[in-house]
């Protein structure tokens, strides 16, 4: 009898592949639009859904969290739509400088940041027109925003994340079980041929395989229905 493979089986979204619902308790939101002014660093917080600390801030008794900056403390002042480039202010990207680093930036004004969220990240403005402004992603891709998008100034903190050696595979596990990754990962020609298309390919004599025209997205693995096969003669 077939059995379900992998890709299927996290679609269906049961419990041994669903993410803890306190993993993702903290959403990345600017506030208003038309905030601004100075407001204290709450709290700094380690969520186990970021790979960066995020911030803390209580604005007229609402609760917004932002990446954190490096190089920034609890107590400390940020001020939103400010002139001063300082690490952690929010400022538009029209008044941004060209030799300033940025992050979490937005790609409409006011979705909250959607951009270079991730520990270590940074980009930069190249470019600047009174229609849009040309950022320099860390992909080195160009990206025009509008220039009232909102970003923050500095590098994300938590740049070292990945110099840590990962000595144990226990450690490994929890790290990705809390953000509901798929570990470890297994080449899918060793599966068995009920679990994947690829598997059962009996050593080293593997042959390719075509999904179905009318396969599931689950199932459309390998040759989405080409024309012909095999070497032309």
């Amino acid at each position: 009898m077939g059995k379900t493979i992998i890709q299927q089986a996290r679609g269906h979204g049961s419990k041994t592949y669903r993410v803890r619902p306190k993993g993702y308790i903290y959403r990345i939101q600017y506030p208003n639009v038309n905030f601004s002014g100075k407001i204290k660093i709450a709290d700094l917080i380690n969520s186990p859904a970021h790979s960066c600390p995020l911030v803390k801030l209580i604005i007229d008794g609402a609760i917004f969290y932002i990446p954190a900056a490096n190089g920034i403390y609890q107590g400390q002042e940020i001020e939103f739509e400010s002139d001063k480039i300082q690490p952690g202010n929010v400022v538009r990207l029209k008044n941004i400088p060209f030799d300033a680093r940025i992050f979490n930036i937005e790609i409409r004004p006011g979705d909250g940041g959607k951009m270079i969220r991730t520990s270590g990240g940074s980009a930069g403005v190249i470019r600047r027109s009174e229609k849009e402004i040309t950022v320099l992603m860390p992909s080195k891709r160009e990206v025009n925003l509008n220039p009232e998008c909102r970003a923050t100034i500095g590098v994300i903190a938590g740049e070292g994340r990945k110099l840590k050696p990962i000595a144990k595979a226990g450690k490994k596990h929890h790290m990705m079980k809390a953000r509901n990754k798929l570990w470890p990962r297994t080449s899918a020609v060793k599966f068995n041929a009920v679990d994947h298309p690829f598997g059962g390919g009996r050593g080293k004599r593997i042959k390719s395989k075509i999904a179905k025209r009318n396969a599931p997205a689950g199932a459309k693995v390998g040759h989405i229905r080409p024309s012909r096969t095999g070497v032309r003669k």
